[in-house]
């Protein structure tokens, strides 16, 4: 989960637009990709009147949620495509059809801890999301911690793995065409 003041940034930055109406922040918590997931996520609106343009989906991903190293990074099923598949492949077509075609998907996630290793997900998380009709933007660091002087004091999420310090936020854009 982010920090608030991360959170707030995101707002600020992805969702105002000079000269434009502010777009909604939606934002879903993904602590599983097995059927039904759609269901189990959490989704939080923030939204401003009147609307000009379509939202910003921020997905806050769980650990245990993404791909475990060695996992295939499109597992599919030929007789559920695109939007009806289930696991990462099926969460990028669904959220591409929310998105209009200027619309932005943050992913948020962080290292996930496999045989005592911290190991990155991100890999296959972006082959899914590349297949499903988004471009790959930006790659964000979200370090967890505060200014103490001329350091950085950690503040660790509670729950977290020790050695974790970071989350990731990726900046996805949708294509109108795929």
């Amino acid at each position: 989960m982010l920090p608030t003041w991360a959170i707030d940034k995101i707002r600020a930055e992805f969702s105002c637009r000079p000269g434009h109406a502010p777009a909604p922040l939606i934002t879903i918590r993904v602590h599983d990709t097995g059927p039904g997931m759609d269901v189990r996520t959490r989704c939080v609106t923030y939204s401003t009147a009147p609307e000009s343009r379509g939202p910003v989906l921020l997905a806050e991903l769980h650990p245990d949620a993404l791909p475990a190293p060695g996992d295939e990074p499109l597992p599919g099923s030929d007789d559920m495509p695109g939007g009806m598949e289930n696991g990462w492949p099926g969460f990028f077509h669904r959220a591409h059809r929310l998105l209009p075609g200027d619309g932005l998907l943050l992913l948020a996630a962080r290292q996930r801890r496999d045989a005592g290793r911290l190991t990155d997900p991100l890999g296959p998380l972006i082959v899914s999301a590349r297949t499903a009709g988004f471009r790959y933007l930006q790659h964000i660091v979200i370090v967890h911690g505060r200014p103490s002087g001329n350091r950085i004091e950690s503040t660790p999420i509670e729950g977290a793995p020790p050695g974790l310090v970071h989350s990731d936020l990726l900046v996805l854009s949708a294509i109108a065409s795929a």
